[in-house]
């Protein structure tokens, strides 16, 4: 454990672990609260067309991910503040669009194919540490935008109609929401791949609901399973020398499943 501690190559997927389970911890939680999860998950995976662009026109793919995750959120925001029973094909629409633009461009990007599937399946092994850079910023401006924004968030996520009659600027506080979902959506990506992106977000909220009474509480147990999960898959993986991203959701999954049973077990 100590001798995989002091290669570089394990601390920088350490403090990226960090930062992703930081990020998911706090932003599952208006994730899960607020219904978005399908919004989550259509933000994912058409950011792979930002990939795919990025691979295809020789920039950094972060940058093409995070900007085509930016406009998708705010077209699926817009489309779900709207109405969110229609908005489910339009979303599916712009899901497909996205993952075939992606999937297309970096096939037709020679030598990119590796690349392409650390987008698709993480690869916190393999994050650089310039790259950690970017995440901590991106992870410095959720935190920051949370606690500027905290109580709207709260409103507007427990009683629109009461904090819009409270002057509450409703929809731009929504598209905000959205927005740093959508810049989860890309740091988490680093860490387990855009396809599993969806349980680290969903899985740590949902089990913290189960053991706190208030929103502030709920944060906080999601923020500290999300990082159990995410430090003890990654040492998981090194140790049996078997994929990071899978490996992190297999241990939500598992963590799930327990919860599901002793919740049986207590109502026998």
């Amino acid at each position: 454990m100590l001798e995989l501690l002091s290669m570089e190559f394990m601390q920088n997927a350490l403090m990226a672990g960090v930062l992703v389970a930081l990020c998911c911890g706090l932003m599952g939680t208006f994730v899960v609260i607020n219904r978005l999860t399908s919004v989550a998950g259509g933000v994912a995976h058409a950011s792979y067309g930002g990939v795919g662009l990025a691979l295809y026109c020789g920039f950094s793919p972060m940058v093409g991910s995070l900007a085509f995750a930016l406009i998708c959120s705010m077209i699926m925001g817009f489309l779900t503040w709207k109405d969110r029973k229609k908005a489910d094909t339009l979303i599916g629409i712009i899901w497909a669009g996205g993952m075939a633009m992606g999937v297309i461009l970096a096939d037709l990007t020679p030598g990119y194919s590796s690349e392409a599937m650390n987008f698709l399946f993480g690869s916190l092994l393999t994050v650089p540490r310039e790259l950690l850079g970017y995440m901590g910023i991106l992870a410095l401006l959720i935190m920051v935008s949370l606690i500027i924004n905290f109580r709207n968030f709260l409103s507007i996520s427990y009683d629109p109609e009461f904090a819009q009659v409270q002057g509450v600027p409703v929809l731009l506080n929504y598209m905000i929401l959205v927005s740093l979902m959508a810049i989860t959506v890309v740091i988490a990506v680093q860490g387990v791949g855009m396809i599993l992106v969806i349980a680290l977000l969903t899985i740590p909220p949902y089990l913290a609901e189960s053991y706190s009474k208030n929103l502030k509480g709920m944060i906080l147990i999601s923020v500290i399973i999300s990082l159990a999960l995410v430090i003890g898959g990654l040492f998981l993986a090194c140790e049996f020398n078997i994929l990071v991203g899978p490996t992190i959701i297999g241990c939500g999954v598992m963590a799930y499943a327990i919860h599901h049973l002793i919740k049986k077990f207590k109502s026998l």
